[in-house]
């Protein structure tokens, strides 16, 4: 059996200035950790319970099949805040059939980004 320690999502961006500027400074994401130097280097950013590193680059953008799915306490104030940092929204908050509260965004190469809020009333929220 393999004990996993850690993990992270690894994203290769066409233009890592530009992810960066989304990750960094439209989400807010806090940086977990730099390395390297120049336009390629790499920074981790802290994903709650789970990391995201942007480096090096790629010629094509990230595969559609990639999604990032990111908890927040309240997904309306979120909204409310990437909207003031001219992150543009696909689709506001909606509270889905299945009871999370979900709304859609996407970074610059085009990976698609959920953020949802777990209501208090949800099951994820109770353990048997």
């Amino acid at each position: 059996m393999v004990h996993v320690l850690s993990s992270r999502t690894l994203l290769r961006p066409t233009d890592p200035e530009r992810s960066r500027d989304f990750y960094g400074r439209r989400l807010g994401l806090p940086v977990y950790r730099e390395f390297g130097t120049g336009p390629e280097r790499g920074t981790v950013y802290f994903l709650g319970g789970g990391f995201l590193e942007v480096a090096g680059r790629s010629t094509t953008p990230p595969s559609p099949a990639l999604k990032l799915w990111m908890q927040v306490a309240d997904v309306t104030a979120a909204y409310a805040e990437l909207e003031a940092a001219g992150v543009a929204v696909r689709r506001p908050p909606v509270r889905e059939p299945w009871g999370l509260i979900e709304m859609w965004l996407e970074d610059p190469d085009g990976t698609e980004i959920v953020m949802v809020e777990v209501p208090a009333d949800h099951p994820l929220r109770y353990r048997p």
